[in-house]
Parts: structure tokens; sequence; C-alpha cells
């Protein structure tokens, strides 16, 4: 019913890793990413190389829990390198021993998440099963690394609207069974794509989509205490993508429409994990439990989750000042207008207003 979307399990483990290491696609963009000058003068050979390096890495490997350890400690690296340090809170006010579905704000493709499994992984807690989108999979590689690591598809690319339908209601059962069935954490974003303007709303029909498998007999409230609904905050001080951000938002605002360059995803990915990111924190909310009329309701009650406990740094209070020209701090503007160097007038507004709005967000809650 699944194995079309489901993460890989331990027993394909082995045959997945042999098909990974013997992929031409993935290691070519191995050797342009570590080795662009040995690989433009030799691709046959640096493949080669790194075959026999994968090889040798990967035979250790046996199941996804291993693997899911050799992720955590590059992520203990990457956490080290690329921030000036990593916080977590609100797990103390949660029952943690009942399975629980996070649902977060969405700034990066995959930090997002790696970072709300960190917090999971350092306090003795499953780590999650992370929902990911097929538009993100157009390598059949990238697919297979993403399920290896616990991984499931969200189909987002099915042309008729029966299928679509189809496709949610195969993801929200799956989202029921694993968490109420299997007792497996899961993690999702809040809406489709980043929050590239810095608001974070949740799509109510993501909350429809969940609710496909509740059955009409069901109270909404029955069924919010089966899939344990936790809201995330995820607030970096520094988005390493923000430029290109504004540059997509700028050109959006002045045509309609922007178009992605080739490997555009896989390059924010990259750039998402090693670029610089200053201080980094994540809040898990209150449980959303009770009665709700609808799904926007359950929604709005997730909104005033995210956006209640998200945390503002001073770059966010800094472009909110300049902004709206009020006074600012001169060393964290002078950081913002480094970040702005290369953009026209109309994209630093957009960066700016990336990092303003989480300020009005919080303003208007109040």
């Amino acid at each position: 019913m699944f194995d079309d979307i489901r993460p890989y399990r331990d027993d394909e483990v082995a045959a997945v890793i042999q098909k990974l290491i013997s992929d031409h696609g993935l290691l070519s963009s191995i050797c342009s990413f570590k080795m662009p000058i040995i690989y433009k003068l030799m691709p046959g050979v640096c493949r080669t190389l790194l075959k026999w390096t994968l090889k040798l890495r990967s035979s250790k490997f046996h199941n996804i829990e291993e693997i899911q350890s050799e992720v955590a400690k590059y992520l203990h690296h990457l956490i080290k390198k690329s921030t000036d340090g990593f916080t977590f809170h609100g797990l103390e006010k949660i029952d943690t021993s009942k399975p629980m579905l996070f649902i977060s704000n969405h700034r990066d493709i995959v930090l997002d998440v790696a970072l709300i499994n960190w917090a999971l992984y350092k306090s003795g807690i499953n780590t999650v099963e992370a929902a990911v989108g097929d538009n993100l999979l157009h390598q059949p590689w990238v697919a297979d690394l993403m399920r290896i690591n616990k991984s499931f598809i969200v189909k987002r690319s099915e042309e008729s609207k029966r299928a679509m339908l189809n496709a949610s209601k195969q993801l929200s059962a799956y989202i029921h069974h694993t968490v109420h069935e299997r007792q497996q954490n899961i993690w999702i974003a809040q809406r489709e794509g980043r929050a590239k303007d810095g608001i974070d709303k949740t799509n109510s029909a993501l909350i429809s989509m969940l609710f496909l498998n509740k059955g009409k007999q069901k109270l909404i409230s029955d069924y919010l205490a089966e899939i344990n609904i936790i809201p995330v905050s995820i607030s970096y001080e520094f988005d390493p993508c923000d430029s290109d951000k504004a540059i997509e938002l700028a050109e959006r605002e002045a045509t309609g429409s922007y178009k992605k360059k080739e490997n555009e995803d896989l390059n924010s990915i990259t750039r998402g994990l090693i670029g610089k990111k200053g201080q980094v924190h994540v809040e898990f909310g209150k449980v959303i439990e009770g009665d709700f009329a609808d799904s926007k309701a359950v929604a709005n009650a997730i909104d005033q989750e995210i956006i209640g406990n998200y945390k503002l740094y001073d770059s966010n209070l800094t472009a909110y000042a300049e902004l709206n020209q009020e006074d600012t701090k001169q060393y964290v503007m002078d950081k913002l207008n480094k970040r702005m160097a290369e953009l026209t007038k109309e994209q630093k507004h957009w960066l700016l207003t990336m990092y303003a709005n989480p300020v009005r967000a919080k303003q208007q809650l109040d």
C-alpha cells in the first residue's frame, strides 16, 4: 500500500547502497562538488576512485540506525562549523513517550528537519521520518538517498485531479499509520516550499490532507489525539540562501513568475547546509489538542504556536527598523549590507523584508 512512498527498511539497505555507489549521476555530482579540477580533467578516473572509496566506507552500514548514526556525526560537525551556536527548548513540556507529528515552519530544504532530528537525537528521542516532495527528486539517486535516511515521498507532480486526490489519501493514511500504529515520529513542513518571504503560515490544505483518513464519524479532537501534532519553530539568525531568495522574490514581483535554473534545488541544499547561519534555535511548541471547527482553525492554532515561539534575532529587528526608517544597530546593519552588496535596490528591499516579516507576524499576534 505504501511501498512507492515509504522509507527503505533495514533489509533493503545493502541493495540500495550497492545501487547508489554505482550510480553515474551521484558519482558525477560528488566529484564535481568535491574535486572539480580533477573531475574536469579526468572524469572517468575521478568516478572510479570515488566509487572504490564509497564502497569501503559503506561496507559498515547494515541497517538504517547505523546510517543515522553516521549522519549524526556529520550533522554535529556541520552545526559546529556553520553556526555560532545551536539551541533547542520545549521538549520538556511534551509527553515524548507518545509518537509525534512535528509540523514546522520551512526555511531550508534539508536543514530544518535535520536540526529537529539533532535535538531529538541529543535528547534520546526517536528521530523522525521526514516528508520530501517529489519535485526535489528529479534524479532516482536523490530519491534513494533520501529514502535510505528515513524520508518518505510526497507526490506533488501527479497530472490529473483524481491522481492528486489518490496521492493525498495515500499520504494521509501513511502518516496516520506511521504515527498511530507504528509509533514512529514524523516531520512535515507547514506548507509546500520554503517561506522565502519569511512569512510562516500553515496551509490549511495540509490539515485537510491529514484529515482525509479521519472518517466522517470520528471527531476532529479524537483524530488529533491519534496523530499528536507538535508545532515547531526554527529560527535562523542569517539565511545562507537569503540573496538567492531575494533575487527570486524581486523577479516574481516584476514579471509574475520565476524559472528555476538547472540544479538550483541541489545548489540551495548545499548552500543551506554549509553556509554561515549565525545562531540557530529550535523551539518545540504545545501539542495541538481539543475541539476545532475545521482545518482552518487547526492551521490557525499551529500558526499561533510557530509564530509565538519564533526567536527574533538582531538581524530581524534591524531589518524591520531599517524598512521603517528607525534607528538600527549599525554593526548588524553592516552585516546585512555585506549580504546585499551585489543586489539591486528591489532585491535589497526583499532581503530586508524576509528578515523583517517575523517581527511583523509577532506584532500581529499580540
